[in-house]
């Protein structure tokens, strides 16, 4: 009899904890004699695989064993690489399917006229093929959306979210987050002598394209102000109140965190760039906006700093390891009780397994009114009885 087989893959950004969901799944299969085999690249190992060749076979598929995986979890990343490839939107055809008769559309992008062909069928004849009767897909809010549509057609399918914007939905937390406002913080720290040695205002740019969890964790952690995508503050009043508190401050220095999607009254985030599988452009950075913005209106030097991609390099912490851990044993458990369509979550500070998130809600999104200080734009420090721990409900 052939041995029960599934997949594993992450897509998107990376995020340490991912190689501890990697490594448990493995050692439980280990342990009930499943085959596990990494696809590499995420969904792209599904859309270029060729099945009739060795070296694509090589290229995309990693089987799984204790041996190589004993060491993964302790570094950051992810052993089976990433990809944004959205495979219902693809905007190149692999060469193996160039010519074939496949599912196209034409949309309007820049003033030309673009192809995007769906290659969802070859994603469904390469699980097939590969005889993957379960998959793991881990990502964020893009991958999962096309994780749901997979559900949708009857792949059994157990998700696992991962982004250190913490915005997935149905979930209070995703893999990443806690070790992004872990690094935020000390990358703050550190650099409150350098911004207090010449007295200036540091600014500090973090991701976050829909929603502000890590801007505003990262500011409650460290008790300075923060500008979040889902509130517009008033510029003037934001610069009056840094100028008060690097008045205020015996070093004569003030401190703020913007999300990557903040933005002001009057003030429209720029984009460049050509939009990727998910229609996401790169955005221009709000911290030097806001550094021009404060150096016309208050004549006041700034010290911007852009702490993006160190958020989410190297090993992760206790508690994104706690997480990773616990997510990649549910999903197994998941699979063995024959479940799909279900993600890992943390609901009410209780492990929990939920329904994949509904792509056509979108990100998740703060509750302002009970997060966000409209009037002094920093966190709300009070009425936090009976929350669960990470502060927030999945919604």
């Amino acid at each position: 009899m052939a041995r029960k087989r599934i997949g594993i893959l992450t897509g998107g950004g990376d995020v340490p904890g991912l190689n501890a969901v990697i490594k448990s799944v493995t050692y439980r299969g280990s342990e009930n004699d499943i085959e596990v085999i990494g696809l590499r690249r995420g969904w792209e190992a599904l859309t270029h695989l060729n099945l009739e060749d060795p070296a694509s076979k090589s290229h995309y598929l990693m089987p799984l064993n204790r041996e190589n995986t004993r060491t993964i979890d302790r570094s950051g990343g992810t052993v089976l690489h990433s990809s944004r490839i959205n495979p219902s939107k693809m905007q190149k055809l692999p060469d193996h399917l160039v010519g074939k008769d496949l599912p196209v559309s034409l949309s309007t992008r820049g003033g030309g006229a673009a192809k995007t062909w769906d290659l969802t069928g070859q994603v469904l004849a390469n699980l097939s093929g590969l005889g993957i009767e379960h998959l793991i897909a881990i990502g964020g809010d893009d991958t999962l959306s096309y994780a749901a549509k997979l559900n949708e057609l009857g792949v059994k399918i157990i998700a696992i979210p991962k982004t250190m914007d913490n915005d997935v939905r149905n979930t209070e937390y995703c893999i990443g987050f806690s070790t992004a406002i872990t690094r935020a913080s000390a990358a703050i720290q550190r650099q409150r002598t350098t911004v207090g040695s010449h007295e200036r205002i540091g600014i500090f740019r973090v991701f976050g394209r829909d929603a502000g969890f890590t801007a505003l964790y990262t500011a409650y952690a460290t008790s300075i102000r923060c500008v979040i995508p889902e509130y517009r503050v008033n510029l003037d009043r934001l610069i009056q109140l840094l100028l008060e508190e690097k008045r205020a401050n015996p070093s004569n220095y003030a401190l703020i965190v913007l999300s990557e999607g903040a933005e002001w009254e009057g003030y429209k985030l720029q984009e460049y760039g050509e939009p990727d599988a998910y229609g996401h452009r790169k955005k221009a950075s709000v911290a030097e906006s806001l550094a021009e913005e404060i150096k016309q209106r208050a004549g006041e030097e700034t010290i911007t700093s852009d702490l993006t991609y160190d958020l989410r390099s190297g090993e992760p912490d206790f508690i994104d390891k706690l997480v990773a851990l616990t997510f990649g044993n549910m999903a197994y458990d998941a699979i063995l009780e024959g479940k799909t369509g279900l993600m890992s979550a943390l609901v009410e500070g209780r492990y929990d397994l939920v329904p994949i998130p509904d792509p056509k809600l979108g990100p998740r999104k703060l509750d302002v009114a009970s997060t966000y200080n409209t009037e002094r734009y920093r966190p709300t420090y009070g009425n936090k009885l009976g929350l669960p721990v990470f502060l927030n409900r999945a919604s």
